[in-house]
């Protein structure tokens, strides 16, 4: 019965227009910051009479986007390429999967459902050769690597998911007239992050906005925060053992973590409103506070969707900038960055299927998305030039200079703890229960689930 309500992936792909190339958005060869080289040993990989079918969450501007790139794959090898989009993917592919109606590539942005699809044996394995590529081209490429390897259904763990289009989380966000005025430098390691907090309490003004509420999804933004603690205070094997439930929620490198949240979320000085506003601020109305006269507080910890949530007339760049959330200078951790993203995986194994993970390996299947907006990538081979916004250049330095990147915990863990007992759990502590109680109570609810 659960079909009837959804639309195959494979009958929408008769539905869906092909990409032509009167669509390239960028003429091969006119501009030479593009790796057009790349593009043109594609032509060598002959699909004409091939179909690619490709299923994926963007729709709207996004899905635009993502066929601006599949347009070249189709152009340079002549395979009749596919694009659906659906603000339902991760039911509508689990339903198609089941069916046998598979699209050829499907783009999944929770790699914890790609896992338990690969556990099922829906996914085709993408081989040792291209994990070893991500290890040698991707900045981190060993944790971009780790990502995308999952348990089969023999229980063989192989390379399923090749990561393309990533987002940062790791980011402080601040008005740099702000700071010019009360003489504060952007802080290089967590140890001066700190101080700064305090060095601003002491000129009388409020260091931080917080803001976890989200209606019905109220606390999550406090996950962020824990799970860039944890990368900042814990290996980032430890990091992997916590969102696997290999390490408690109770123990005690997990507290510490949540106490370090603490720090700056408990005390009545660093947060405007003090710790009983924080639950019940929206996320999307905290970091209003940045651009008040006076400043109402002069630091908000957000990934990097969250200028859309500022007033219309602020400039990213100008009146409002980011700096790396920063490292501990005395643990030796590197620089880790936490941040989402999605991986593309063989759903539906073809001559064209296999070509086009091998086109995700080509500096222009990057590039062409880079020149327009909204696409981060930890490929060092892609020139960075295209780049049309210096903050999104930004940004994405920030992924190439990572030493380590992990995903976004609470993604990858159950949904009842992950969308669920984590984020109730963070507004019981900053309610005033201790990170003891909290994480004894998070845990008990993983301990329940069968």
């Amino acid at each position: 019965m659960k079909k009837a309500f959804f639309l195959s992936v494979a009958g929408a792909a008769l539905l869906a227009g092909a990409a032509h190339a009167a669509d390239l958005k960028f003429k091969p060869g006119e501009d030479s910051k593009f790796h057009w080289d790349s593009y043109e040993e594609l032509k060598k990989t002959d699909l004409k009479g091939e179909q690619l079918t490709i299923f994926g969450p963007w729709l709207g501007p996004d899905q635009e986007l993502v066929e601006s790139v599949l347009a070249y794959f189709q152009e340079a090898t002549g395979a009749d390429v596919r694009y659906t989009g659906s603000d339902s993917f991760e039911q509508q592919v689990v339903v198609d999967l089941e069916a046998g109606s598979a699209p050829n590539i499907s783009i999944f942005p929770q790699p914890g459902l790609a896992s338990d699809m690969a556990k099922r044996g829906f996914l085709t394995p993408l081989g040792d050769e291209t994990a070893a590529w991500l290890k040698e081209n991707y900045a981190a490429g060993q944790s971009w690597a780790d990502l995308g390897t999952y348990a089969g259904k023999d229980g063989t763990k192989a390379f399923y998911g090749f990561p393309y289009k990533a987002d940062v989380k790791s980011l402080v966000w601040y008005v740099p007239e702000n700071f010019e005025d009360a003489g504060y430098e952007v802080p290089e390691t967590m140890e001066d992050l700190k101080a700064l907090t305090e060095k601003i309490v002491a000129d009388g003004g409020t260091p931080w906005c917080i803001g976890l509420g989200s209606g019905a999804a109220t606390g999550w933004p406090a996950t962020d925060w824990v799970e860039d603690m944890m990368l900042r205070t814990a290996s980032p094997e430890d990091y992997d053992k916590w969102v696997k439930n290999e390490m408690k929620f109770d123990d005690p490198i997990v507290i510490n973590a949540i106490n370090e949240f603490g720090w700056f979320a408990k005390n009545d000085k660093f947060v405007a409103g003090g710790p009983g506003a924080v639950a019940s601020t929206d996320f999307r109305d905290s970091p209003k506070g940045l651009f008040s006269s006076p400043p109402q507080c002069y630091l908000h910890h957000q990934a990097s969707f969250i200028p859309s949530f500022f007033p219309k007339d602020v400039l990213v760049g100008e009146d409002v900038d980011f700096f790396y959330m920063p490292a501990y200078a005395d643990k030796d951790l590197g620089k880790p960055v936490l941040g989402a993203g999605t991986t593309f995986t063989i759903t539906k194994d073809s001559k064209a299927a296999e070509a086009f993970i091998k086109f995700l390996e080509t500096p222009i299947a990057h590039e062409i998305w880079m020149a327009q907006k909204g696409f981060l990538t930890p490929y060092k081979g892609a020139n960075t030039e295209v780049f049309t916004d210096p903050t999104v250049r930004k940004m994405n330095d920030i992924l190439l200079n990572a030493t380590t990147f992990r995903f976004d915990g609470s993604d990858l863990m159950p949904g009842a703890i992950g969308a669920g007992a984590f984020w109730t759990g963070m507004v019981d502590y900053v309610g005033g229960k201790s990170a003891e109680q909290v994480g004894a109570q998070i845990q008990k609810a993983w301990d329940g689930i069968k």
